[in-house]
This record gives structure tokens, C-alpha cells and sequence, in this order.
């Protein structure tokens, strides 16, 4: 059911084609309305190019050598083969390739108007791509983030998230500056890869807004795996030195030679060279646009949804949103996202999956509230020699019995948090978690089988 009125050339323009975009565009066009979508880059944004999907096949890659390692206790006689960094970061971009068709093809199939090129505002209802100018009754924006790199000495030798992926040669020593969940994963990935690998955290632990728990636990574990964790450090400027390799001077006098230094050091919406000035888009303090539940910014016939608004950088959650968009807008169906217990995982060495509340923050929210946990090593190490635990942890509002925090830190996290949250999301009690029959013998029985509160 098409809305076009005034001569517009689309119902709806969306500057941006990652998850959030394409979602938002693909449902409109499925409800009649007449779309184009503009992105200057790459088909699926961050998480399919630079993000989500490729740090995972890079997990999967840096998992091998524990497998190989523990494979011995269980028999076989497997000596560490050698790891071809040039093989996965090939497959890798071949891989890439084909989801990039496939966002296209999705896109061109629901009958909407791909622009390659960077959209910039001409005025409130037209955008500029390629010279080219286009009127829309509606735009959104969807530029989603860009990584941050601080201004010190010598940051052009420094590689971001962006880069990281295709690095002409695989880094023996590496330094990873950040204390955030992609710097934590990445930090695992060259680990297990195999190179010598720091992390430097500026704060006095990494993963702020996880559970103090789990952030005391994945630093044990992470630094058991052999990730040298610098906690309270920095690096104040970086050198290139006559071999081609790199000498981080840090804030505590000391430096570290390496062959890599990747920042995550956290992410700007990606605003830049897109006319915001010939418009009236109001921006938060942090520098992330504005926007109502409906998702419109300050003008109303514009809106922003996922990691340009800096709420929960999620793909799932940018995909919620542009569905809830198109719903609200083109098949007369108001909705809105629920942000409560969104159920996420860091992929760092052990997985850490977590829905719901912090202990701190339910304490603050219920007063009273009882804890669970459990501290084991998982049966698979008992024989592979491992000394990798598992935690786990539910925190549960006393008065009402409401399961309202889940944690976990080992094997599978980001699996079994899933199952979890849907259970949180039904609003789940103790009393049902309790009266649920666990699968053995699996870690995640431990969620169904903790009785005695924490004293």
C-alpha cells in the first residue's frame, strides 16, 4: 500500500545498507511501499563485512588449537599442525563475498532501488548519491558505527576493527588496547591463533556493565589461556622501528614491542559526509542521534534506528528495529521494540552469555534478591587436561521469585543463554527453573539444578 504523495520519487530512502537498513527497507517494499536504499561501502554493514560474522569464523579458527591441545587426552595422537593465516583470511573474504550477494539479491527481489554510493542530505526530503538527487516522504538513517582510534603519536600505525580482518601477515606479537567486548574477543582470537598476545585496559578491569562476577572470572580464565592482561595502562605513542616492527611506549614508562596494535577502543556513529547540516537532527551528548520510541529524530519524517542512535550495538536488536519501522509505518501496525532481557554473548576464550540483570543492578532495582552459582570444571577437560572452569550465576527478585539476571562463563555460553532467555522473556520463576528435568550430562543442567542460595 503505497503512500506517495507530493511527486516523491520513494515512500521511503534509507541511507544505509547493514542489518538495521536492509531490514527496515526489505519489509517496507513487502508492504507496498517504493524503496531505495543507498550505501557507500559494503552490502550488510558492520556485522557481515567487519563484525559479527567474520569475528566468528575467526573464533571458530582460534578454537582449533585447544581442540588439538585436549584431543590427546582423549586418544588421538594429533601433534599442533601449522595455522595459514593467509587460508582463513581467504576463505574468509570469499565467505563475505557471497553474503554480500545475498543481502543484494534479498533487496532487488523485494523490488527495492539499491544505490551504490554515499547519500548526503540536499534538504529535509532529498538526498544527493552520486550526484544525483532524490525525494523521499520519508528517510532514514542507518549509518550505523565506526571504530575510535585516539589521537596519540604514531596512531596511523595502529589497525582498527575495520582492518584487523585482512592483515597482509600474521602477526606474531600483538597488542590489543581496549577493554570492551570486541577488544576481549580479539584479544582470545590471536591467542588461540598463536601469536603473543597483550591486552592493554586503561580501567582497573575490562567489560564494564557485565556482572562484577563475570568480569572477575573471564579475566581469571583469559589470563590462564596465556592473554597477558595489563589492567591500569595505556599506550601514550607508538613507533615504527627499522625491522618493519612496532614499539608501544606506555603510560607506566614501560614498552612492548610488537608486529600489530589493534584499537577497540569503542565506536562513533558514522555521521560524517552526510549533509546533516542542511537538516534538523538533534544529537545526544555522546554525539549519537536523538530519537523517540517511534524512532524519529527531531524531524519527524526522519528517522535513525541501530547503531547510529547508540542503544545496544546488536545486529539482532538493529533488525528488531527496522522491522518495528516498517510494521509502524507501512502496514499499519504500531510497534515498538522491547529492550528487556535482550539475551547476548561475548565470544571471548571461555564464552560469556548473559541475559537480564547484573547482581548489582538487580540489587538496586529489587532490594532483595537471591543469588545462585556454581564454579566447576567442565567434564570435556576432566580427560583433555584443561584446567578452563565454568560459572554460572542466577539472580532471582526474592518477592516475586522472577528469574532476573542469567550468567554463564564456558563452553557454549552464547548457545545456551539463548534457550534461557526465552524462558526469561516468558517470565520464567525459580520454581519453574527448578521444576525443569536438565539434559545429561551437559553444563547447561547446572541452570536447572542450583538449590542452595549463595551464602
Amino acid at each position: 500500500m503505497s503512500t506517495t504523495t507530493h511527486n516523491f520519487d520513494y515512500d521511503l530512502f534509507v541511507i544505509g545498507a547493514g542489518s538495521g537498513g536492509v531490514r527496515a527497507g526489505r519489509m517496507a517494499a513487502g508492504y507496498g511501499a517504493k524503496v531505495a536504499v543507498a550505501e557507500d561501502r559494503y552490502m550488510g554493514g558492520t556485522c557481515v563485512n567487519v563484525g559479527c560474522v567474520p569475528k566468528k569464523l575467526y573464533v571458530y579458527a582460534s578454537q582449533f588449537s585447544h581442540a588439538f591441545d585436549d584431543a590427546r587426552g582423549f586418544g588421538w595422537d594429533a601433534s599442533l599442525p601449522n595455522f595459514n593465516w593467509d587460508t582463513l583470511r581467504d576463505n574468509k573474504k570469499t565467505e563475505i563475498s557471497r553474503l554480500n550477494g545475498i543481502y543484494d539479491g534479498m533487496l532487488g527481489n523485494a523490488g527495492v532501488t539499491v544505490l551504490n554510493g554515499r547519500a548526503r542530505f540536499i534538504d529535509a526530503h532529498t538526498v544527493e548519491v552520486n550526484g544525483q538527487q532524490h525525494s523521499a516522504q520519508r528517510i532514514v538513517i542507518a549509518t550505523g558505527g565506526w571504530p575510535f582510534v585516539p589521537d596519540i603519536p604514531g596512531r596511523e600505525l595502529a589497525v582498527s576493527s575495520n582492518e584487523i580482518f585482512d592483515l597482509e601477515h600474521f602477526p606474531k606479537r600483538v597488542i590489543v588496547v581496549g577493554g570492551g567486548y570486541i577488544a576481549v574477543e580479539f584479544a582470545c582470537i590471536f591467542n588461540g591463533l598463536g601469536a603473543d598476545t597483550t591486552q592493554l585496559y586503561r580501567g582497573p578491569l575490562f567489560l564494564r556493565g557485565f556482572d562484577e562476577d563475570v568480569r572477575q572470572f573471564a579475566a581469571e580464565e583469559i589470563a590462564k589461556s596465556g592473554v597477558k592482561l595489563q589492567f591500569n595502562n595505556n599506550i601514550s605513542a607508538i613507533e615504527k622501528q627499522a625491522d618493519g616492527s612496532l614499539l608501544a611506549q606506555l603510560e607506566d614508562g614501560s614498552s612492548l614491542a610488537c608486529d600489530a596494535i589493534l584499537y577497540a577502543t569503542g565506536r562513533k556513529p558514522h555521521l560524517q559526509d552526510l549533509g546533516l547540516e542542511h537538516v534538523d537532527i538533534a544529537l545526544t551528548d555522546s554525539g549519537t542521534i536523538k530519537v523517540n520510541e517511534q524512532f524519529q529524530t527531531s524531524t519527524d519524517h526522519i528517522y535513525a534506528l541501530g547503531d547510529v542512535t547508540g542503544g545496544m550495538e546488536l545486529t539482532p536488536v538493529a533488525l528488531a528495529e527496522g522491522m518495528a519501522l516498517a510494521k509502524t509505518l507501512y502496514n499499519n501496525e504500531p510497534s515498538s521494540v522491547d529492550y528487556d532481557n535482550i539475551a547476548t554473548a561475548v565470544f571471548c576464550q571461555p564464552t560469556i552469555g548473559t541475559c537480564g540483570l547484573s547482581e548489582q543492578q538487580a540489587q538496586e532495582k529489587y532490594g532483595e534478591i537471591t543469588v545462585y552459582e556454581s564454579n566447576f570444571r567442565a567434564m570435556k577437560h576432566t580427560l583433555g587436561g584443561r584446567q578452563e572452569r565454568t560459572y554460572m550465576k542466577l539472580i532471582v527478585d526474592k518477592a516475586s521469585d522472577k528469574v532476573v539476571g542469567v550468567h554463564m562463563v564456558g563452553d557454549e555460553a552464547g548457545e545456551i543463554i539463548q534457550g534461557i532467555a526465552i524462558a526469561m522473556k516468558a517470565g520464567a520463576t525459580k520454581a519453574q527453573f527448578d521444576s525443569t528435568i536438565g539434559i545429561h550430562p551437559t553444563a547447561a543442567e547446572e541452570f536447572v539444578t542450583m538449590r542452595s542460595p549463595r551464602a
